[in-house]
């Protein structure tokens, strides 16, 4: 087991504290307001704790960011990029500008040609990130149930040590991971979020999730 850190106070980085926790592994959740996540801490049990974002970086072995694409960068520049090299970095981020969908499609503030997780990983050079978590949404990230049968989670990165670790947290969490490469893969992969959440934007329907299908 491990000790986690969570970069996030939001309810993708409560699901995911909650499922290292659900597995056996330590956390320790990131915010710059420690009272916000008070009752958490209170409910979650003695393997989970709260601290500063530099403090999280330093205690996990493994990192996942879980904050705001708006807010991500920010979060790696308080976690200190010298916390997290050689480590794998979990990115469940995804680059959803502050403006509304239109027609139920979001707006990014990222372009075509470049990825959050090419950002981030230039801010974090020894960090070594996986895109993960950022095609569904947060209800579903942890043994999601679809009857039996494992949705897809696509994961890229350039470090396939990285990869292969979150692979097994992703076989743990219910998931089948299919690994699309390096780093820029993410600039497919983040725009399914996109996708997903067309049909809950349009016609309030969010319990969905990818699956590749393989011949």
């Amino acid at each position: 087991m491990k000790n986690i850190a969570v970069l996030g106070s939001g309810i993708v980085g409560q699901v995911l504290a909650d499922g290292f926790l659900k597995h056996g592994h330590s956390v320790m959740r990131a915010t710059r307001q420690p009272s916000k996540l008070a009752t958490w801490k209170a409910d979650a049990g003695p393997r989970a704790s709260v601290g500063t974002f530099a403090d999280a970086a330093r205690f996990g072995e493994l990192v996942v960011l879980a904050v705001k694409g708006t807010a991500a960068e920010e979060a790696i520049d308080l976690a200190g990029p010298e916390a997290l090299a050689g480590k794998t970095v979990i990115d469940a981020t995804n680059p959803i500008a502050d403006e509304p969908p239109v027609n139920g499609v979001l707006k990014f503030f990222t372009g075509p040609n470049e990825s959050l997780l090419e950002r981030l990983a230039r801010r974090a050079p020894d960090a070594r990130f996986v895109k993960a978590f950022s095609s569904v949404g947060s209800v579903w990230m942890v043994n999601p149930d679809f009857g039996g049968v494992r949705p897809t989670m696509f994961i890229c990165g350039d470090h396939a040590g990285a990869k292969r670790e979150v692979e097994a947290i992703l076989d743990a969490f219910g998931w089948e991971a299919e690994d699309m490469g390096g780093q820029e893969a993410a600039r497919a992969i983040e725009p399914l979020c996109m996708l997903w959440c067309i049909p809950g934007l349009l016609h309030n329907r969010w319990t969905h999730a990818f699956k590749l299908l393989k011949k």
